[in-house]
């Protein structure tokens, strides 16, 4: 018999920012892949990488965002890969994003060769994260996660 395989470490990060509309999140949709849902930043650790250090690396590859700073890590998801049941571990983050910039914008990540259209999405959010990505955000502040999948049967 195989011993499990180990999990895949990973990062997520809950990039907030205070606006004129309050707190908003940034969250961003695959172009051209509307099955994918929408999504908070994550990804991969890279061997030797600081778990801190990896989610400001994914905020930027994945929508650009420069000068977001870590607040503190939130929880740990031992939930497997929702399609492949490979075992990952998931990290999140909370982090604060500076004010300004643009409430929306198409990002080209060319890592993975990927158009994402980023935006900030007011919190509390009324619609549910894809993954379940919005499992934790009443860990950063108990309201935020109050109405996610509200309205749903």
């Amino acid at each position: 018999m195989n011993p499990p395989l180990p999990p895949r470490v990973r990062v997520a990060a809950y990039v907030v920012r205070y606006g004129a509309r309050g707190p908003e999140l940034l969250v961003f949709d695959h172009v051209g892949v509307p099955e994918a849902g929408t999504r908070v930043p994550a990804g991969g650790v890279e061997q030797g990488e600081e778990l801190s250090a990896a989610v400001l690396r994914e905020v930027r590859e994945e929508t650009g965002v420069e000068g977001a700073r870590v607040v503190r890590a939130l929880a740990v998801d031992h939930r497997p890969h929702p399609e492949t049941g490979a075992p990952r571990r998931t990290t999140y983050f909370l982090l604060h994003a500076p004010r300004g910039g643009p409430d929306q914008w198409e990002h080209h990540a060319p890592a993975e060769n990927l158009r994402f259209r980023c935006h900030w999405q007011p919190l509390p959010l009324t619609d549910p994260l894809a993954d379940h990505q919005d499992a934790w955000l009443a860990a950063a502040e108990p309201t935020w996660g109050a109405r996610v999948g509200a309205g749903r049967g």
